[in-house]
């Protein structure tokens, strides 16, 4: 199936995605970067999955969420009455519960499914056995109980039922993970998690302080964003899966289940610009926790719970989702060096500190010292925000945001939050704008460029205004987005940057889609610099592409009309809900200029 066929339910600690023909075909238990026991997304039926439909139908008829919920209800109808499929994640107690519930609506309905388990990305073939009326599955450190109201026939490695249901009926599925060496878990009661399951989203999203027009699409991405934090800890991976490709068929397949510090940190705040400081203390204690140390060390991702150590491994067995190999686990980017992470950070704490968040000493103390980090380091080359495999450059995004941290710093003390050498900090930040504007500045193609001595373009260059680096009635502002939307724009979406099979920028083979973020960038850009109609223009055919539940993937192939990469993206949901606030903002004030012109 496409990428967006999928829908996520989760628990806050792991996710599964759940396919329009009514298959789940991707979960890890017990934390999203565990191995996978449903792995059909990444390879075939003998990897793992768990289908639950009508017989004979392929495609639900529709399907939504329960609305403020990540309560998935898909509805099928067929010539014998209409049936309704419940999926959702409970919240967890002692250990990760998956339940679909099967409601008759009208008529009745020739029910099937099919459930076929595989720990360990699918490479382990479970040993399954009848216990207490149960079906119970073990394999080394994996085990799984199922419950099911009818009974599951053994065969081929896999177990099937064939079941009627009618009217009113309600047969509720429930599948359990725990540790095999340790006793079997309680049971739930599934009609009592459902209600609430339920009550904990529709709380959650009433403290929501967003009420502009796109409302219901910042809800969802809010609630996306939400679903993608570990629980246990406040870590926020950057997406549920791993090797969806940017390319079909191609080589940039990455492993996104771990907690990069730059999203996280565009992540919180989103959360926080929508009234939710809770995520936001708990992200800031994740924080402390994970980049506790000498700054030299940091990384730039890490594990759900701070690990440092996510080697990036192959898993052969896998032939990849449409065949896009390799499938990888783990990620090498844990080595690299990524000088912008440390200005998104302080430019994080500094806006949840401006939104109400409460200080805390042990931060303060933990940026300063990543500040004299900084002080030494900025000057450096990196590889950058996109995390390139090729040679390190002096990325003009890194600089801006080093730019950013010193001057969020100088702010903090000037405000009297803090103390800190602000003098210092200044000076250190003047010279990096001077230089980011001698240096990365192309006066004869009138742009901003990629690196330093470069001539490539770089949709990041549209942050230049966001993050308050150059005002954006600066002509130079106004000439980078012009040829930005020249140079990187395919079908109405911007690329990342230009990408050439015979010598790529990023070392990588191949190309890739429309990086999402990007575009959502261009409209915030465009907004700023008083082209609003264009701006909500290009936001509207954005939200156009998300899913029929609101989700968005990483890119978006205009020539395929297909969603890419790992999926839903973290990072496409913060700017979406980022973008909706600024053009909420610029609406409202260029209708204010107006009334007050007439």
């Amino acid at each position: 199936m496409r990428i967006e066929d999928y829908a996520l339910i989760g628990d806050m600690q792991s996710a599964a995605l759940v396919g329009r023909d009514g298959s789940i075909d991707w979960l890890c238990l017990p934390r999203f970067d565990s191995p996978a026991c449903f792995a059909r997304l990444l390879g075939t039926g003998d990897h793992g999955f768990w289908r639950l439909a009508p017989a004979g139908m392929e495609r639900a008829s529709r399907r939504s969420y329960i609305p403020d919920t990540l309560i998935l209800e898909t509805v099928w109808e067929t010539a014998g009455g209409t049936v309704k499929v419940i999926d959702f994640m409970p919240p967890r107690h002692e250990n990760p519960d998956l339940v679909r519930i099967v409601e008759g609506v009208s008529g009745t309905v020739e029910m099937t499914t099919e459930i076929c388990i595989r720990f360990d990305y699918g490479r382990i073939v479970p040993w399954v056995r009848r216990r207490d009326g149960l079906l119970h599955a073990i394999g080394g450190p994996d085990s799984v109980w199922i419950h099911s109201p009818v009974p599951l026939e053994g065969g081929g490695y896999r177990h099937s039922a064939a079941f009627r249901v009618s009217a009113g009926d309600r047969l509720p599925f429930i599948f359990t993970w725990h540790p095999s060496y340790q006793p079997p878990p309680e049971a739930i009661d599934p009609i009592a998690q459902l209600a609430a399951t339920r009550e904990l989203w529709e709380e959650w999203v009433s403290r929501c302080t967003y009420h502009g027009p796109w409302r219901d699409a910042v809800v969802r991405s809010l609630i996306t964003l939400k679903a993608l934090t570990y629980r246990p800890t406040g870590g926020i991976v950057a997406a549920p899966t791993t090797s969806l490709p940017e390319h079909l068929g191609g080589v940039r397949n990455w492993d996104y289940r771990y907690c990069w510090l730059r999203d996280a940190a565009m992540t919180l705040e989103a959360l926080t610009s929508t009234g939710y400081l809770e995520e936001a203390a708990a992200w800031r204690d994740w924080l402390i926790r994970a980049v506790a140390g000498r700054p030299e060390d940091h990384q730039v991702v890490y594990g759900v719970a701070g690990e440092r150590r996510l080697p990036e491994l192959i898993l052969d067995w896998l032939p990849g989702y449409e065949n896009s190999r390799p499938v990888r686990i783990g990620n090498g980017a844990a080595g690299q060096v990524q000088l912008d992470v440390y200005g998104q950070m302080l430019n994080a704490l500094f806006e949840a500190r401006r939104r109400g968040l409460p200080p805390d000493d042990h931060v303060w103390a933990m940026m300063r010292a990543v500040l004299g980090f900084l002080e030494v380091n900025w000057a450096q080359p990196d590889e950058g925000l996109w995390e390139v495999r090729g040679p390190r450059r002096h990325f003009v995004h890194s600089k801006v945001m080093a730019w950013v941290a010193f001057d969020r710093a100088v702010r903090a003390v000037r405000l009297g939050w803090r103390e800190g050498p602000a003098d210092r900090w200044q000076e250190l930040r003047d010279r990096i704008h001077a230089e980011v504007c001698a240096k990365g500045y192309d006066p004869e193609r009138a742009t901003f460029t990629q690196s330093y001595g470069s001539r490539e373009l770089d949709a990041a260059l549209l942050l230049i205004p966001i993050v308050g680096f150059l005002p954006p009635e600066d002509p130079r502002v106004a000439s980078t987005i012009a040829a930005i939307e020249r140079e990187l724009m395919t079908d109405g979406l911007v690329l990342r940057y230009p990408i050439a099979e015979e010598n790529p920028i990023d070392g990588l083979p191949g190309t890739e889609g429309a990086f999402l973020a990007c575009s959502f960038w261009l409209a915030q850009a465009r907004a700023m610099t008083g082209r609003v109609a264009e701006a909500v223009e290009l936001f509207e055919l954005l939200l156009s592409l998300r899913n029929d539940v609101g989700l968005l993937a990483e890119e978006y192939d205009p020539r395929l009309g297909r969603q890419l990469g790992n999926f839903p993206q973290a990072f496409s949901h913060i700017h979406l809900v980022r973008t909706a606030l600024a053009l909420d903002r610029a609406v409202r004030a260029a209708g204010a200029a107006a009334r007050t012109a007439r």
